[in-house]
């Protein structure tokens, strides 16, 4: 199965005389799994997001990305390839709270240069999944926090992303929403999307990932499948 994204001695230096956040790193990720990336806190997980997220550029090596070397694309190609071939979901939500539900999804699709009507019925059908139909018109400030949680994946996937990024997506929920949010991750996932999760919960990344990539001073120490992927 051709790899949805690869990493070739990919390194990411922030200044030249510290230890680098990611250093040659090789990584291949199969399409249609869940992939649980873990380490200490520096270790490089979010630097790795960002990387195959277009966020940011490798020092050096190449980052390929559904066909796409990410790390060639010009600010503006970057910022189209997030728009529509990554979706990223955030511990802290990062929701536009002077917008409603309904606009805060819609305007990921409208950036993206989806048309308007067909943006609605989009934003409508993924509200209705989401359990949110109720709540279009509120705005994020009167959301529980798993509703929030609910709100910024719906956002990441309104243009059907080909990766979703999921960056310690449980962290600021508690027990009971973060598996309601875990829930929808693995539903998603059955429908066909592919995840990288961040996470430091080896429990969670057990139980739900098919993968787990450890990273430690910017290195890869393990790379080994769970009882998932059987």
């Amino acid at each position: 199965m051709q790899p949805l994204i690869q990493l070739r001695g990919v390194t990411k230096r922030y200044d030249a005389t510290s230890q680098p956040a990611l250093d040659g790193i090789d990584l291949e990720i199969e399409p249609g799994r869940i992939t649980a990336i873990m380490g200490p806190s520096g270790g490089g997980k979010s630097t790795l997001l960002n990387l195959i997220g277009g966020l940011d550029r490798p020092t050096s090596g190449e980052v390929v990305v559904n066909g796409v070397r990410v790390d060639r694309l010009s600010e503006t190609a970057a910022a189209r390839f997030r728009r529509t071939s990554v979706g990223f979901v955030f511990q802290f939500f990062h929701l536009l709270d002077d917008l409603s539900v309904a606009d805060n999804v819609a305007v990921a699709a409208w950036l993206a240069g989806r048309p308007r009507a067909e943006t609605r019925v989009r934003v409508d059908e993924l509200l209705t999944q989401l359990g949110l139909i109720d709540k279009a018109r509120a705005f994020p400030a009167t959301l529980s926090g798993g509703e929030r949680q609910r709100l910024a994946i719906a956002r990441a996937i309104v243009n059907r992303p080909a990766v979703l990024l999921a960056d310690e997506p449980t962290g600021a929920l508690d027990r009971h929403n973060g598996e309601t949010a875990l829930s929808l991750l693995e539903d998603l996932n059955r429908r066909g999307q592919t995840i990288l999760l961040v996470t430091h919960d080896e429990q969670l990344a057990q139980s739900r990932a098919h993968r787990i990539v450890h990273l430690v001073d910017g290195a890869i120490t393990t790379d080994r499948p769970t009882r998932m992927a059987a």
